[in-house]
This record gives C-alpha cells, structure tokens and sequence, in this order.
C-alpha cells in the first residue's frame, strides 16, 4: 500500500485489455491512482500533460510502440525514460531481447500475475532513493 502523503501515478500502456484491467485493478487496490492508454502515443499525449511516478508499457502496441515511447521520453523529458517497466509477451524476439538488455528497465514478461506485478512496482519505487 502506498504510504506517502499522496498517491503515487503510474500510467500503465498496454491495447490488451484483460492486461489494462487487471493492471488497473491491482494497482488501484494498492493504492496508486491509474492512468490507461492504448498506445504509445496516446500515453505520449498524457505524458506531456500529467506528471508520472511510473510508466508501466508493453513494448508491442499499435501506432507508438513502447521502445518508441522510451525514445521519447529519453528524448524530451530526460529522466522519465528510467521510470518505464515493460512488459512483453515477446521475450525471445532477438530486438527486444537486445532493446531490453541495452536498457536496464525492469520488465515483466506476459502473462504475469498480480503477485508479480505488485511486486515489480515496489521493486521500482524502492530502485534509487531519487526515483520517485
């Protein structure tokens, strides 16, 4: 559960929409306020207008994907790219394998069950003193 004076934001992306509503369930139930978007460039909208604690993004989505979403937030909101955790159901593609190595994020791969997903949140709010 979230502890601070304030909840905690994450913007979760993803246009599988079992995957959104469990995330948003799960989240919600931990006490994060969830933000949706179907792909990277709505969540490129939302980014540029809302503040994010977190970004949880599928690397595979239609219009931007989620390596294109880390581009532009390395991009044009410097820092923010640290905050993306992907998720993929695509771990043994050799680009996103490479991508996510090159990168360091944390990542899910898909399916994950909420256990993981609570856990992987926590895992990287508690990453650096300076995260979030």
């Amino acid at each position: 559960m979230v502890t601070e004076n304030y909840k905690k934001r994450i913007l979760a992306i993803d246009d599988e929409p079992i995957i959104i509503r469990v995330s948003v369930k799960v989240l919600t139930g931990e006490g994060f306020h969830v933000d949706v978007a179907c792909n990277g460039l709505v969540a490129k909208e939302m980014a540029g207008k809302n503040e994010y604690d977190l970004y949880l993004s599928d690397i595979r989505t239609p219009a931007m994907n989620g390596m294109q979403f880390y581009e532009y937030l390395r991009q044009e909101q410097p820092g923010q790219e640290e905050r993306v955790i992907f998720t993929t159901g695509d771990t043994m593609n050799p680009e996103v394998k490479q991508f996510l190595s090159d990168k360091k994020n944390l990542f899910l791969a898909k399916p994950f069950s909420p256990q993981e997903l609570r856990m992987i949140i926590r895992q990287a709010l508690n990453k650096a003193p300076n995260f979030c």
